[in-house]
């Protein structure tokens, strides 16, 4: 895929003011860690992930897409009434039916011309929404798209640590499959995709690739609501397939930009951990290039990971004008869209 005419106009995001460390989360696992004979500090070993925040059980996911979609029109680039499509791309969503997106568009009394609808894609919710909301870009049937994610890992967190703490059938082995859970964070995130010629600046979206690999559906799977959830997760057997197909579709990303690795200048990925990090710049042959994480302090923020660390790279490093930032994108199910920005 290649665009000619979208740019990333605006972004921000909000995130949870309650912190909970790897070190707290052990610390209530205590019974079932002395029982199964675990080491404490694991967590934070294996995943490189300190702390991680969230919301109360029950916050709806509107509501934190909503402050995001806020706090972007304060920084008035794009303002409400120009919406033209908002997509709601979070995991986590308010109901079935309704539409979470028909309860943001409410909030934001965006205009009754405004399209809305939910996108979900696993982790790779925003940047899925990004080529939907391009492609409208360019057939010129949009001039302005808001897409919003709002991730709760607060109900995931606890409910996961309140069933291995009643389960006395977890053992050492079986508890494998729920440690992702453990890594899960919240944050918010709101963006603005725009056609060039009806905005002021912008980062050009140049185009990209997304391949699948639908054989791995099976290696992560949740269900719940905004009160209870749980999922589980083959982590070893979902990095190695979701690795693979990174590579391919970073090989096909090169090709359909005309790039090296040399012509990137810096790449954020999906924050996972320390060793789904270590992997793909060695698999992609991308360690020397530079790149920005947040899981250390959000964990694994599922839709909203990528985007808010494309979020902190710009606010706290200030990406220098000409760059070519890759957003290298995997989500579970597995499928991998990256895309290449002229920043």
């Amino acid at each position: 895929m290649k665009f000619k005419n979208v740019v990333i106009s605006s972004f921000a995001h909000h995130l949870p003011e309650q912190i909970m460390t790897s070190a707290e989360i052990e610390e209530r696992l205590a019974p079932l860690y002395e029982r199964l004979k675990l080491p404490a500090g694991r967590i934070e070993l294996m995943t490189g992930i300190r702390e991680r925040r969230f919301w109360p059980p029950g916050t709806m996911p509107s509501d934190l897409s909503t402050a995001a979609a806020r706090n972007l029109f304060k920084k008035n680039v794009v303002k409400p009434d120009q919406i033209d499509l908002l997509i709601h791309a979070s995991v986590c969503r308010d109901f079935l039916e309704p539409s979470t997106s028909s309860i943001v568009h409410h909030n934001l009394g965006l205009p009754p011309r405004t399209m809305f609808f939910d996108l979900s894609n696993a982790c790779l919710g925003v940047l899925s929404a990004i080529v939907v909301a391009a492609n409208m870009i360019e057939n010129g049937s949009i001039k302005h798209a808001l897409i919003v994610s709002g991730e709760n890992g607060g109900p995931l967190l606890f409910q996961t640590i309140d069933n291995l703490l009643k389960d006395e059938s977890i053992t050492r082995k079986s508890i494998k499959k729920y440690i992702a859970n453990l890594t899960i964070g919240s944050a918010a995130v709101a963006y603005t995709v725009s056609h060039k010629d009806h905005v002021e600046g912008g980062h050009l979206l140049l185009g990209g690739a997304s391949l699948a690999d639908s054989s791995a559906n099976v290696l992560c799977r949740g269900g719940g609501d905004t009160h209870s959830l749980m999922m589980e997760t083959d982590s070893e057997e979902l990095m190695k397939a979701g690795i693979a197909l990174a590579e391919k579709t970073w090989e096909e990303t090169k090709h359909e930009l005309g790039w090296t690795n040399e012509d990137v200048d810096f790449f954020i990925g999906h924050q996972v951990g320390v060793a789904h990090e270590s992997l793909l710049k060695q698999i992609l042959k991308l360690e020397d290039c530079p790149t920005f994480t947040t899981y250390q302090y959000l964990g694994n923020t599922g839709a909203s990971a990528l985007p808010v660390t494309l979020n902190f790279f710009e606010e706290q490093k200030k990406i220098p004008s000409g760059s070519h930032v890759g957003l290298l994108g995997i989500g579970s199910g597995l499928n991998s869209i990256m895309l290449g920005v002229k920043w």
